[in-house]
Parts: structure tokens; sequence; C-alpha cells
């Protein structure tokens, strides 16, 4: 054996198993050997639950010495995002107030999906309080590190996720997005990262703007992680029916005539750092060069609006706040304290106006993607902040890109389209599709890595 099982793809895992080249008990064995070597940099990776991890493991090599793979993930090792809830693991949250609770007593729709297809869920991944924060800092983690640079962060609220994904201490990883929370910390980390059409995924507690979402080394492996994790729930109000689609096995979507619409302009009306829009415009130029029809036009999003969407968002923060006891604010971070104290003075005349102009700024952007099959633009308009900030500086963090698809319930990843120089960092490019064109979105993933130029050399971090 000439590489290392933990530097495969789930997709490159499956046909190994297949082939009995390798077992999931061997490629468990490499995986743990990794993440103690790597997590302690990181500090990406809690609740490791090394027993039942090689109890699992061992149930699936059997299955696949039989010929009999329970379902499409059979024996891939698989991080879950500490908020989803897995039947026996712990879930805080973020939050330090939490870390008395007992484990969990079921399986979110996410966690199910992913057991019932054969996918060891071997670990949970660190996220800021409550997921409210852009940043890999928590009250009950400490700091998350980003594997490309160990002084910056590695994005959030699926901060630990993305960092171990990168870090190649696992395949797979199920992060969720209210506002770029998968996109965004896949942008930092290099990934490939879905936000689906909203309602594709279910998720517990339903909510009309956020979805739990893969995050993976690949388009490919994104593919098939969203395979597994989209279908019919009753639990979720948003839920969509039942798909024929199938979204693993990904093929590169031809380029000739696809049309693409060019923003770089963010949600605040600000131009992203050079190093990033340089990567975003060769992107667009080497889809142009591919066939595709690429024009250019200004966000028509509004230069308040990051102002207006975080006005819901406080709301959403205020109302778990408010179920908060004495002891458990204590431990809460006084930042949050802070704004959900403002948020209570909020008064119904501006949340009626917020939610207004939200209504409207959704229309505006899907009458600017009329006549265009994708848009695309930077996920993020800087490429890295310090790893002990919760969030970036006003001046880096005024081009934002991710929220806006949120609203409007649109299909979006983000995937690698390039490096900072200066701190090298990756950096990521949005694709967005029309709802319900998940498939779509994958696809032009999947050809654009065919086509950027460059390998993606994973690091590790010591």
């Amino acid at each position: 054996m000439t590489y290392s099982l933990h530097t495969l793809s789930a997709t490159e895992l499956l046909a190994g198993y297949k082939t009995k080249a390798f077992s999931p008990v061997e490629v468990m064995q490499d995986l743990l050997e990794r993440a103690s070597k790597v997590n302690p940099a990181l500090n990406a990776l809690v609740f490791i639950n090394e027993e039942d991890a090689r109890k699992s493991a061992a149930q699936s090599e059997a299955r696949w010495l039989r010929g009999e793979p329970m379902g499409k993930l059979d024996g891939v090792p698989v991080t879950i995002k500490d908020s989803i809830a897995v039947n026996g693991m712990p879930m805080l949250r973020g939050n330090k107030a939490n870390a008395g609770n007992p484990p969990s007593q079921y399986d979110s729709p996410p966690a199910m999906r992913v057991r019932e297809a054969g996918g060891i869920m071997y670990a949970k991944t660190t996220m800021p309080d409550f997921g409210l924060l852009v940043s890999g800092v928590s009250s009950a983690y400490g700091i998350t590190r980003n594997p490309w640079n160990t002084a910056l962060n590695p994005g959030g609220s699926t901060a630990g996720g993305a960092a171990a994904a990168a870090a190649l201490c696992g395949p797979l990883a199920v992060g969720s997005d209210i506002g770029g929370s998968v996109r965004f910390p896949a942008a930092m980390c290099g990934l490939v990262g879905l936000k689906p059409t909203q309602g594709r995924i279910p998720h517990l507690p339903p909510s009309p703007v956020r979805s739990a979402g893969p995050l993976a080394r690949t388009a490919e492996d994104a593919g098939l992680l969203l395979d597994v994790l989209s279908g019919y729930d009753g639990r979720d109000y948003d839920a969509l029916p039942p798909t024929n689609e199938v979204f693993s096995g990904l093929s590169a979507k031809p380029m000739k005539g696809v049309r693409i619409l060019l923003v770089l302009e963010g949600d605040t009306g600000h131009l992203p750092e050079p190093a990033v829009a340089a990567a975003v415009r060769k992107a667009a130029k080497t889809f142009e060069a591919a066939g595709a029809i690429v024009d250019e036009a200004p966000s028509v999003v509004g230069g308040d609006f990051m102002e207006i969407v975080s006005i819901p968002l406080l709301l959403r923060g205020l109302a778990e706040f408010l179920k908060l006891s004495d002891s458990a604010l204590e431990k809460t971070p006084s930042y949050f304290v802070e704004s959900f104290t403002k948020a209570k003075e909020l008064g119904a005349d501006k949340i009626a106006l917020a939610f207004d102009s939200i209504e409207a700024v959704k229309t505006r952007v899907l009458n600017q993607m009329v006549g265009y099959d994708f848009l695309i633009s930077p996920v993020s308009g800087m490429s890295g902040f310090p790893a002990e900030a919760t969030r970036p500086s006003v001046s880096e963090s005024t081009p934002i890109y991710t929220p806006v698809w949120n609203q409007t319930g649109n299909p979006a990843t983000s995937i690698c389209c390039g490096f900072d120089s200066s701190n090298g960092m990756p950096i990521g490019l949005q694709i967005v599709g029309h709802r319900f064109d998940d498939l779509g979105v994958l696809q032009l993933s999947r050809a654009y890595e065919d086509i950027r130029g460059f390998e993606m050399n994973w690091p590790t971090p010591v």
C-alpha cells in the first residue's frame, strides 16, 4: 500500500471495501491514529467514541465479507456537528452551561440517515455557542484552529467539522447552515460544502432557513452524503417530498451554453479583498473557457441587508436566551448576553420592517437569476481571521455573500478556487442554483474540480 487510508475519499473507501483491498477495521484504526496526531493542534473533534467506532467497524467488515453492505455509507467514518442529536452522545451546542446535560436519547434525522446507511459516527465536532458565530471559539470547547494555518480561524459555525475533514480526520462531515455555517467554514478550510434547497434534508428542530448539509473534500463525496441525508421526514414541516434524483456517482456538468452570473459585490455593497476577487474572477474565466456564458452584474441585495437579516437571527437567539437559568447565564459569554439584552429592546415596528425588507430582497435576487442557470460569487470577502477572534473585524467582514440564500432557499455550494499567498489560506467560490437544482449545483462543482487547474494538497497540522 503506497497511500494512507485516511487520505482516501468516501467513494474510494467504498470501492476498496467492495474489492477487499482493505477493511473498515483497518480504516478506523488508521483514522483514529490520524485524529490522535492532529486533533491536539486543532481542537476540532470532541466526544470521540473509540470503543463504539471499533465495534461498528468490525460489524461493517463482517457485512462486506458476506457481500451484504447495509447501505451507501457502510463502514465510512462520519463526523457530526455538536448541535445535531446523536443517540447516546452528548450535545452541548457549544455552550459550557450544557456540560452536565445527559446524552441525547434519540437520533436527529441526519444522524438517523447516516446510521441507517451504515456510516460510523465516530466523533462530534466543535461549534461556537448556540451556532451563532462565524468562528470556532466557544465557551464549551475553547478555540478550534484551521489546519491550513493554525494561527487562523476555521470559520463557523460548523468549525470542527470543516477543520477535521480538511485535516484528513474523516472524509465526510455533517454540519448545519442558517446563514453560511456550512459554506463559510468549507471556504476557510478548502472543502466542498453544500447548503441544499431548503427542506431537502430534514432537520430538528424544524426551521424555515436552517438546513443540515454535507462537507467533504470532493463534490462526489458531498453528493454521496446528500443522497443519504435527503428525503421526507414528517417531523420537519419544511421537508420536501421524495425525489427520484440520485446525487451520488456525480458526473461533471457539460459547460457548453451554461449561463452563469458573476456577482463580486457582497451583501453589504462592498467588494472582496483583492486576492479573493482575483481568484473568483479566474474561476469565472475558467468556466468561460470551458464553454459557459458568463455575465457580471452588481449585487441587488442592498447595503443594509446584514443589519436587516440579523434581526430574525437575534430573535432566534433571544428565544434560547430567555430559557437559560441564572447559573447557565453565568457560563454564557458576555458578548451573547449583551446582544440578547439589546434584542429584548427591539420594537415591533423595527421587526416588522425587517421582515418586509427581507421579502423584498428575496424577490430582487430571484429576479436577478432569471435567465441564468447559476450565480457565482465569493463565499467570503476575506481569506482568514485570527483563531482567537469570535468574528472577523469590521473591515474584514464587510463583504458577506451567504445569508441571502438561506432566506430564498436556493441550493449553494462552496468550493476552493485558489489560495491567498499572504497566509496560505484557501479561497471559496460560491455556486448558487435555482431551487431544487441541488444536482446541478453539485455537477457544476464537480466540473469545476476538473478544470480549476490545481490539486488539493491537504495539510497535516502538528
